[in-house]
């Protein structure tokens, strides 16, 4: 009797073991399954396979042939390398000058100096191939540097260009104008914070409104406010996407920290949609727009073309029915949908992302541009979301504040922004964006095909990367072509062009000439050489085989 009891007992918690142990596999394989097959994907295996590439450079002779390139064709390279190294230290003498001088101190300019190519070829290029990060002076679509060469600027300084500098310029004289009086009182609210407020909460369709230093501080209280009124834990992010550089939403290579209470999932996936319907511990959903761009792909940084993989293209209404599909499903949830509109933000539409795809979120967060040219963050969201205190548990708060949010000079060049947001000649400039700006890349595209040149466009409006159509180890060369052809370009090369509403066709076509002028003086100087061997997989194959060989 006590033997069968023992059996029966033991049968019991087998059973109440597999119980519990089988619904926990289940959701551990529909995680698995939503996640995307690249290390994009995988923030953890990227992690530690990022801890394992050794480091090393190529020498001088390497540098020039690391695909394998005959020798009439490397002399060609070395040849041509050296005149664009002489070309750049007599050009750009000054400012090369000045930001080694600062490259010294400024711990940034050592890092995007280090990671603007792979990182083999990267101490040979750095100490050739001088690049200045100063300039001195900006215009209509042009910058100035301090030696007096002028570029015409497709760097968008990293979004916050939407409209044009000279745009800009006039929000700030604005906004000095203006706080002048009260200077730089914190604490207290401007007047013209009043005004701010009704047009955002029109801007947004929310109710509410919180402002920080920064767009990563906004991204960073607004998942924290959707963790405060959902009780739950767990953030879910798409593979690729960049919401800032905290620890939370940037979980992979870059973070020092292990990923923690973060889900990356595949953006535009029903299997996606499925672990948000079955997880009992999402407090959100964060979405960067620009993702429709490069669906489920890292930013395309020329550090990381090490061939000629990159893929980009935008499709608006699969972009648009997947954000839908996600807005029904966080709203059967009780999940709160996050868009992270810093980057984007007055870029696609006056009132964001939000009115170009037709989907309203729970949560918005703006930057960049919205400053007028000043630092900013901004959260808008609906009232029972924003507020960060309980009435009936005193002591249980969302805490956030910061010395400078509100600062009397950043709201005025806000107020200046969203003033000149609401006039004629600026809403008329979102008058058939779309079709303009795809009709630009169109044109570049058949010209590089008549040319036989091998790029391609991709562009999600006035945002653009470049792609490549032949395999090739030197991709990232065209970056100092372009720059030598007076574009400027910011530090990750091709992977983004940022050009400004106010670019005329006028200017636009002379982006075009300068283009394949220095692209054709590429291919012309033997780096785009190719024979039948050359694929991407044997690329990648031979550089795994060299780190091998490191590490062994």
């Amino acid at each position: 009797m006590e033997e069968t009891l023992s059996l029966g007992a033991v049968a019991a918690l087998t059973l109440g073991a597999l119980a519990w142990a089988l619904p926990r596999a289940h959701r551990r394989l529909q995680l698995s399954r939503a996640k995307h097959r690249s290390l994009a994907g995988h923030s953890r295996i990227a992690k530690r396979l990022a801890a394992l590439i050794p480091g090393y450079a190529y020498d001088e002779a390497r540098f020039f042939d690391s695909d394998g390139a005959p020798a009439p064709v490397v002399a060609q390279r070395r040849h041509a390398f050296a005149r664009l190294a002489h070309l750049y230290e007599e050009r750009y003498a000054r400012s090369a000058a000045s930001t080694a001088l600062a490259r010294e101190t400024i711990s940034d300019l050592q890092f995007t100096g280090t990671y603007r190519v792979p990182f083999q070829y990267s101490p040979h290029l750095r100490r050739h191939l001088k690049i200045g990060g100063f300039l001195q002076a900006a215009a209509g679509v042009r910058l100035r540097d301090l030696d007096g060469n002028e570029f015409m600027d497709l760097t968008g300084s990293y979004g916050v260009n939407v409209f044009g500098v000279d745009f800009y310029k006039e929000c700030i004289d604005e906004a000095v104008r203006e706080a002048r009086d009260l200077g730089p009182v914190l604490g207290a609210y401007h007047p013209c914070v009043l005004g701010i407020l009704e047009r955002l909460k029109a801007i947004s369709g929310l109710d509410e409104v919180s402002f920080h230093m920064s767009g990563t501080e906004a991204v960073m209280q607004a998942v924290r406010l959707a963790r405060y009124h959902t009780r739950r834990t767990h953030v879910v992010r798409f593979c690729g996407a960049y919401h800032g550089w905290w620890e939370d939403v940037q979980p992979g290579p870059g973070n020092p920290a292990p990923p923690r209470e973060t889900y990356t999932l595949k953006d535009m996936d029903e299997r996606s949609l499925q672990v948000l319907r079955t997880r009992r511990d999402v407090a959100c959903v964060l979405v960067n727009p620009l993702q429709a761009l490069h669906p489920n792909a890292n930013a395309p940084g020329d550090s990381s073309l090490v061939d000629s993989s990159r893929r980009a293209g935008f499709d608006r209404a699969a972009y648009t029915a997947w954000l839908k599909r996600l807005r029904e499903v966080c709203t059967e949830r009780g999940i709160v949908l996050i868009f992270d509109e810093v980057f984007l933000g007055f870029r696609l539409a006056p009132g964001g992302a939000q009115q170009y795809f037709g989907v309203r979120a729970d949560l918005v967060t703006y930057g960049k541009t919205l400053g007028g040219g000043l630092p900013v963050g901004v959260v808008c969201g609906r009232a029972h979301l924003m507020k960060r205190f309980r009435e009936d548990k005193p002591a249980d708060i969302c805490f956030a504040r910061g010395t400078f949010n509100a600062h009397p000079y950043v709201m005025a060049a806000m107020k200046a922004f969203l003033d000149r947001l609401d006039r004629p000649q600026t809403a008329a400039l979102y008058d058939g964006l779309d079709e303009r700006w795809n009709a630009h890349a169109q044109r570049f595209n058949e010209r590089f095909a008549a040319e036989d040149l091998p790029l391609r466009v991709a562009n999600l409006s006035t945002v653009w990367t470049v792609t490549y159509t032949r395999p090739s180890r030197y991709n990232w060369m065209l970056q100092f072509y372009l720059r030598s052809h007076g574009l400027a370009l910011s530090w990750v090369g091709t992977g983004r062009l940022i050009f400004s509403l106010n670019y005329g066709d006028a200017e636009v076509a002379e982006v075009l000439e300068r283009f394949v002028a220095a692209a054709r003086q590429m291919r012309e100087d033997g780096w785009w050489w190719a024979d039948v061997a050359l694929t991407d997989r044997a690329i990648k194959r031979r550089i795994l085989a060299e780190m091998l060989r490191r590490r062994g």
